[in-house]
Formats: C-alpha cells, sequence, structure tokens
C-alpha cells in the first residue's frame, strides 16, 4: 500500500500538513524492547519546525501521544500508535492556490491522481508527514542499538559548499553542535551563511546528506529485487524534495579501474573477515558484508519561494503566483534526522528477515 513501509516490520503513516494531526502505526515491532518515549520525542525535536533562524518559522511543539503497543517502557509486541498533533496552521496562507498549479509541486499530478486534492500546505504531499516517519525511526533505532547498530546522518553539502573529506576523518558527536547539522564546524559555518543569504534573496537551496551505518552484521539483505541497497535508496527516495541516492562511491566509482575499485578481503587479528577498502559501501550483491555502510542523498531546493513565478490555475489560464507562508529556506538541517529514521526502518525489516533466511 502506498502509505505502508516495511515487510516484517511494517510502519503505516496518516494525517495532513493542516488537518487535525499526523500518526503512524508500526506493526511487527518484538515484544519486551525497552522504548523511552523521551527518545521518540528527542528524535521529534531535532526534525520539527522552529528549531532555529535558519528553518521555517511554523512553530510545533510536535509532542507525541502513545495510543497502544508500549507500557511501562517496553513494547508489548501489538500495533504501537503513535500520534503528533498539529497546532500551528495556517490555511489562510494557501487559499490564493487552491485553483493554482505550484511550480515543482504535486499540486498538478495530484490533480490528475485523486481529481480532489487539500491544498492547505499540500496536504498529504507536505513534508510534514515525515514526522510520523521519524517517530517511528525512533523505535527502530532502538530496537538497532540492542544489536549494536548504530545510524548517523550528518549534512555534507549545501549548494557549492561541501566538506572537504570524507566521514572516516569526522568527529560525528559534532553532528548537533551547530543549526546545520554539520560537523565540520568550519564548513558549517559557511553552510550557514549561504542559507541566510539565500533566505534573504526570498530563494531556496539544496544539497547532500550524508548517511552512516555502523555495527551491521554480514548477510542483511536479500539477494535479487529486495537488496539492501536498492531498499535504501526506495526509503531515501521516498522523502519530499529528494533527487538522488548513491552508496560507497557511487557516480566517482565510474571513474576507477575495477583494479582500483575492488575491495581485498583479508582476516584481521580478531579473526573477522574485514575488506582493505570499502568502495562496496558495506553491500556486495546487495548483502550487508560487516563493514560501515555508508551514503548520499540529494535533496533538491525547496519548490516553494516567495518570488512571483509564471504558472497556470486548474482550468489552464496563465496567472503569476508568490509564494506565501513560512516555509524552509533550505531542508537540510532538518532533513537529518528523516535519513536517520528510514535508514533505521529498513535495517530494522532487515534484520528482522534475516532471522528467518537460515536454520
Amino acid at each position: 500500500m502506498s502509505n505502508s513501509y516495511g515487510t516484517l516490520f511494517r510502519i503505516s503513516t496518516f494525517g495532513e500538513s493542516h488537518g487535525p494531526g499526523i500518526g503512524v502505526i508500526i506493526d511487527g515491532c518484538p515484544a519486551g524492547l525497552a522504548v523511552e518515549v523521551a527518545d521518540i520525542q528527542h528524535a521529534l525535536d531535532r526534525r520539527r519546525p522552529g528549531q532555529s533562524e535558519l528553518t521555517t518559522p511554523r512553530s510545533e511543539a510536535d509532542e507525541v501521544e502513545v495510543l497502544s503497543g508500549l507500557f511501562e517502557g517496553r513494547s508489548t509486541g501489538t500495533p504501537i500508535a503513535l500520534l503528533i498533533r498539529n497546532q500551528d496552521q495556517r490555511s489562510h496562507d494557501y487559499s490564493h492556490i487552491q485553483h493554482a498549479y505550484r511550480p515543482s509541486h504535486a499540486d498538478y499530478t495530484y490533480d490528475q491522481k485523486y481529481g480532489h486534492r487539500d491544498y492547505r500546505g499540500g496536504g498529504r504531499s507536505s513534508a510534514r508527514e515525515t514526522a510520523a516517519r521519524v517517530a517511528a525511526g525512533a523505535v527502530a533505532a532502538a530496537f538497532l542499538r540492542q544489536h549494536g547498530i548504530t545510524v548517523q546522518s550528518y549534512v555534507s553539502q549545501v549548494g557549492a559548499v561541501a566538506v572537504p573529506v570524507g566521514y572516516e576523518q569526522l568527529n560525528l558527536a559534532l553532528i548537533d553542535s551547530n543549526l546545520v547539522r554539520c560537523p565540520d564546524p568550519d564548513t558549517a559555518e559557511r553552510m550557514a551563511q549561504l542559507i541566510r543569504q539565500t533566505r534573504d534573496r526570498h530563494d531556496t537551496v539544496g544539497g547532500l546528506i550524508t548517511g552512516v551505518v555502523r555495527g551491521v552484521p554480514a548477510g542483511l539483505g536479500e539477494p535479487v529485487f529486495d537488496k539492501l541497497h536498492a531498499e535504501l535508496g526506495k526509503a531515501m527516495l521516498s522523502i519530499n524534495a529528494v533527487k538522488g541516492f548513491e552508496y560507497g562511491s557511487g557516480f566517482a566509482g565510474t571513474l576507477l579501474f575495477g583494479s582500483e575499485h575492488n575491495d581485498a578481503f583479508y582476516t584481521d587479528e580478531a579473526g573477522q573477515v574485514r575488506t582493505r577498502t570499502n568502495h562496496s559501501g558495506g553491500i556486495q550483491g546487495g548483502i550487508s558484508n560487516g563493514q560501515d555502510i555508508y551514503f548520499r542523498v540529494a535533496f533538491k531546493p525547496v519548490a516553494t519561494i516567495l518570488q512571483p513565478q509564471q504558472t497556470i490555475d486548474d482550468q489552464g489560464q496563465p496567472i503569476e503566483l508568490a509564494g506565501r507562508g513560512r516555509h524552509d529556506p533550505c531542508v537540510l538541517p532538518r532533513a537529518v534526522p528523516i535519513v536517520d529514521a528510514m535508514t533505521a526502518l529498513v535495517l530494522a525489516d532487515m534484520l528482522l528477515r534475516a532471522r528467518g533466511s537460515r536454520v
């Protein structure tokens, strides 16, 4: 179903940007998992609007309500229902687009698919829906931690401003030390300045988020259609504003010869199978090989800009339209916890699926 993701660890999200609230049902979470509501809230706080000068000023507390599935700090094995109520809707900000098709938005395509759409903030197409994923991802992350797996993502590029080194040379503990969520302080300040300049021009800017997963055992993923990197790619491409996904050496790997690109195996002093390089990004044949999994996700500039643009209305008539309301000049700082969440959801599902693949 289009509103659900996962096979064994499965989520279904619901709600619209300007409705009463949004939420998620998590089915398949094993019983007895220690889940702190404070951890779910922390993840939502990292994603919520109005958290800094670099994000949309929409003010939402995004307080999570647990409706079912958790009792005395542990999962019960029944569906976990989480609700986040909307509190700061300004639907009148969108009255001017009731019949307009905003450039690079889902207005026209939703009309063509459904014949009817919620124009208030984009309704179901709004990135507000991702708060439900972040809440579910926090539960998945708790499951992964139980198995020694950690997920970390950070902003590695805004516009043309990029972190000059790979994740191995960064202190990822610094991700939340600045507003941009970039663990390289000097680069983070340049990114923040670019975002401020873009905001002051009533424009938007995109960039890249790098994801890093450590502690994944070898053997996760399916060999043909449900390859681990394919599932990660699907999960990332389902996030609003995402335009691309690459893992390991990615497109840069096309510049290498096979003799340079191959990851040679060896056995370390502890008797563990390792590779001397990791161009594969921790995944070979669609299955994890025990090395770090790393990938990059490309985000386009936010489509809503506070500048006049030429477009048409739902009758096909040309009109001039300027964005209104409260929007992010750059989505990347708030998208970091979304990338974390989707990564955790993919791996939690794959971990459960792997349990049944061997006798």
